[in-house]
């Protein structure tokens, strides 16, 4: 369906039904279908909203406004319009660094982020040549040789490499130009600090693009309690390389947040009953997260 947000008309797929939803930002050369196998491998019981970001996909393809800030007006316009309560909010990539920047502004309703093979807050190191390349005219040919080389490790089907090769030729230029070009290299990092809900950061240990090393240098200790959990044998394109435990680890994520607003919602209630000797219960147990930050 589409939507009017910050302006402009974004696609958006929302499907499936629950109390928690999960928004979706895709990568740069993607779309809201780079998610689909991850959406497939997602238990039932979950809202799952994915957008495709201005230029890309569907949407609308403006001629300006690709700052980490616009991507952000974009995605909390379309939270917005759509009337989500609670949800997860899920950044690839760009998409990552979208996140980190609309979650830094604790929005109504945001009660956890997974950061999936995600851009660091820090400008992202980029040969010039390879920003050249990905604002050049030769998309097809520079995805398809990057498919090969640097974005994956273990081999993804023909039909999700044609998928990706068409997100990318279909973008708009300015769409394209603009991440290498601009959004890449915004410095983020004094904003992702005030990030205040959950975090798990998932990366694959044979990423060339955003390696586990930077996340560890640059975005890890910058949210309080993040979490990481390293995908053995899996590259940049973790969603169509590794879809299945995209999706176990997002559910488990899902899960324990669930867990912890049930608790909390009834410790607050019983909080609030009286008991026979007209004093109110108080529980003597606290709520342990089993997602820990590692050591």
């Amino acid at each position: 369906m589409n939507i009017t947000s910050n302006g402009i008309r974004l696609h958006v797929s929302d499907n499936g039904h629950g109390n928690l939803a999960v928004v979706f930002l895709h990568c740069w050369g993607g779309s809201s279908r780079t998610w689909d196998r991850v959406l497939a491998a997602l238990p039932s019981g979950y809202r799952t909203v994915a957008i495709d970001q201005r230029g890309w996909g569907s949407s609308e393809d403006p001629s300006s406004g690709f700052s980490v800030a616009d991507l952000a007006n974009d995605t909390a316009g379309a939270i917005e319009a759509i009337g989500l309560e609670r949800y997860i909010l899920v950044g690839h990539s760009m998409g990552g660094k979208t996140a980190q920047f609309l979650a830094s502004r604790r929005p109504k309703g945001l009660v956890g982020l997974v950061l999936v093979a995600p851009a660091p807050p820090s400008p992202l190191n980029l040969p010039e040549e390879t920003r050249v390349n990905m604002s050049g005219p030769n998309v097809s040919e520079v995805v398809t040789t990057a498919l090969k080389q640097v974005l994956t490790f273990k081999p993804i089907s023909r039909e999700d490499a044609e998928l990706l090769v068409s997100d990318a030729v279909r973008a708009s230029p300015a769409a394209r130009t603009a991440w290498p070009r601009q959004t890449s290299l915004e410095d983020i990092t004094s904003a992702v600090g005030q990030i205040n809900v959950p975090t798990l950061v998932i990366s694959g240990d044979k990423d060339k693009v955003d390696p586990v090393e930077t996340l560890k240098r640059e975005l890890l200790p910058r949210i309080s309690g993040a979490v990481l959990q390293v995908l053995p044998d899996v590259g940049h394109l973790s969603p169509l390389e590794a879809p299945k435990e995209i999706a176990h680890h997002l559910d488990s994520f899902a899960k324990e947040l669930q867990s912890k607003h049930s608790s909390d919602t009834a410790r607050f209630a019983t909080r609030r009953s009286p008991n026979t000797t007209g004093e109110n219960r108080v529980p003597t147990s606290s709520f342990l997260p089993a997602i820990r930050p590692a050591a």
